[in-house]
């Protein structure tokens, strides 16, 4: 689809009232004027009887203008007719035509517009639901793949060690056996050894009798008569032995197969992957009943909330402890972290010193406050990241290794840690869970192009989004929680250096140009909507913004320790 002239100037110019001179903050806008409209103008538009009937919305809910698109058979005009019958686009000259007559029509305006919100819309849920999901139903077949992995390779040492148990058995079984054949050899050698014997007594009784025969052979006629007849023993009688017989044993490939065991996949149903309804996608997590009520006030609260007309300052007060305001954090008891190079302070909103901490964050966004009250901050030096609970007591939380840390956040949504990293010339962002177990690493795209190469302010959108500011690139980098890139935004200007950033309850981004001394508002999808604040209201050199729960803007200078609040929101 196009982009409407409209769109483009929305994104190249500061969203203000589109009424002669009024440079008022457009929060609104006439639908059939098509243009912005600060709340003082809108209504002196209503109130003209010109204009009673036009449809005038917040600039949000406004009807994107009709391209301009000229009639193929009438060149001069414009096509704003369509032609429901005939399902087709015309221009006044058409419509007046014979071939339309007695045809129903429809304003091109108002179909376009209703065209554009229903694939706007279409578009909305593949980045927020469709994409999202299908990264996580992949990450869960990433760790299905390894669990496969693992199973088989625990099934395949299991086969191992059947194979060796069995291997043992033959070999011991074996064993007896070729014990056995020694056994029976032993005894049918000692049978023959005992035929031989009797043998040989045998021969040596037929060498006695030879000798007795011969002297009866050598003697005289007449003793030979008177001598008894000698007559011999017969030959003893022995057997042969009877050999064993070895019989094979009768078994095949698949006896020994069965003895080791089976291997299948059960005949059971695969069980679904879950995959979570639209409607329940944006409330995953289980609230408390205290919870809930929170949640809803959070609700109700976002329903009356909006952009104010103007911005107005509440309170201005200097930090001690600290030179410079490079970041500042709110907790939810209503005291302020601040930090310059090497210093780290609590205060009150007053204004009172309660804790001072030494560290090497630098001026970068390396502290963040945690959902119950305390605060993690990051030492890139040390490589560690530590963790202060709310009555202020220090314990090491989490060791980075070979990375430095040097920004951080702790989700609102879950308590997930968001950590931006360098390491010899490289960057990346690391998902910690809020035990400290480290769960994602988003470093390059899917070209294997680094995507950061100094994310030194980074934060947490209310739809998951991970923002960064990155000083070298120049750009606020926007990805989704699975770490697909959704948009980067580069400013206004010709040079654009980004510092604090930060996000409202409404999901407006909140990022500090260093270079114009500025601090510009975007939508949730990276629309630039105006610059809130300028050297007009007394900012100089801003550095560190946040959003506490009343919805104040904390916004901490370079060079200074003041931090200013503002309030934005009505």
């Amino acid at each position: 689809m196009a982009t409407t002239s409209d769109e483009q100037a929305a994104g190249q110019h500061y969203l203000v009232c589109g009424i002669q001179d009024c440079q008022r903050n457009g929060q609104f806008y006439c639908n059939d004027c098509h243009q912005p409209m600060c709340e003082q103008c809108k209504d002196k538009h209503r109130k003209s009887p010109n204009n009673k009937n036009h449809d005038i919305v917040f600039y949000r809910q406004r009807k994107h203008r009709l391209s301009i698109e000229k009639c193929k058979l009438h060149p001069t005009k414009n096509v704003d007719i369509f032609c429901r019958e005939c399902n087709t686009p015309l221009c006044l000259k058409c419509f007046l035509g014979k071939e339309h007559k007695g045809h129903e029509f429809d304003d091109l305006e108002e179909i376009y517009a209703e065209k554009y919100a229903l694939w706007q819309g279409e578009f909305s849920k593949i980045q927020k639901y469709f994409l999202p999901k299908s990264e996580d139903l992949k990450t869960d077949i990433k760790e299905d793949v390894k669990e496969i992995k693992k199973i088989m390779e625990s099934i395949r040492t299991s086969m191992k060690a059947e194979a060796e148990s069995l291997k043992n058995l033959v070999d011991e079984v074996t064993s007896e056996k070729i014990k056995h054949t020694h056994t029976m050899e032993k005894s049918l050698l000692q049978m023959l050894k005992s035929q031989e014997t009797t043998y040989n007594d045998y021969i040596k009784y037929l060498g006695k009798m030879s000798e007795k025969f011969q002297e009866y052979l050598s003697t005289t006629n007449q003793k030979l008569l008177s001598s008894k007849i000698l007559k011999l023993k017969t030959i003893p009688e022995t057997s042969k032995p009877v050999p064993p017989v070895f019989t094979p044993g009768q078994f095949n490939r698949d006896d020994v197969a069965k003895l080791l065991g089976i291997l299948n996949i059960p005949n059971t149903e695969p069980e679904k992957r879950k995959i979570q309804p639209m409607e329940a996608f944006s409330t995953p997590m289980k609230f408390t009943e205290n919870q809930s009520i929170q949640s809803k006030e959070k609700s109700d609260m976002k329903q009356t909330l909006s952009l104010s007309s103007s911005v107005t300052k509440v309170r201005e007060y200097s930090v001690p402890g600290v030179n410079n305001a490079f970041h500042v954090s709110a907790d939810k008891s209503g005291r302020l972290w601040v930090s310059d190079w090497s210093n780290l302070v609590q205060t009150y909103l007053q204004g009172n010193l309660l804790l001072k901490i030494q560290t090497s964050g630098g001026s970068d966004g390396y502290h963040t406050a945690t959902q119950d009250g305390g605060l993690i901050y990051t030492d890139k030096d040390e490589k560690k990241i530590y963790r202060i609970t709310p009555d202020r007591k220090i314990t090491e939380f989490i060791k980075t290794g070979d990375w430095k840390p040097i920004s951080i956040h702790s989700s609102r949504i879950n308590g997930d840690i968001l950590v931006g990293m360098k390491k010899d010339g490289r960057a990346k962002v690391t998902r910690y869970s809020k035990a400290g177990k480290e769960i994602q690493n988003i470093q390059r795209d899917n070209q294997g192009q680094e995507l950061y190469i100094y994310p030194h302010y980074i934060t947490e959108n209310i739809n998951g989004d991970i923002c960064t500011s990155d000083f070298c690139k120049e750009v606020v980098v926007v990805r989704n929680k699975s770490g697909q890139h959704r948009f980067s935004y580069a400013g206004q200007g010709s040079w654009f250096r980004p510092y604090g950033i930060c996000i409202d309850v409404l999901g407006h981004i909140l990022v500090c140009d260093n270079v114009s001394d500025t601090v510009h508002l975007l939508d949730q999808d990276g629309r630039f909507l105006s610059i809130i604040l300028s050297k007009q209201q007394g900012i100089e050199f801003p550095r560190g913004v946040c959003v506490d729960d009343e919805n104040n803007l904390y916004v901490g200078q370079q060079f200074t320790n003041t931090v200013t609040v503002y309030k934005y929101l009505q």
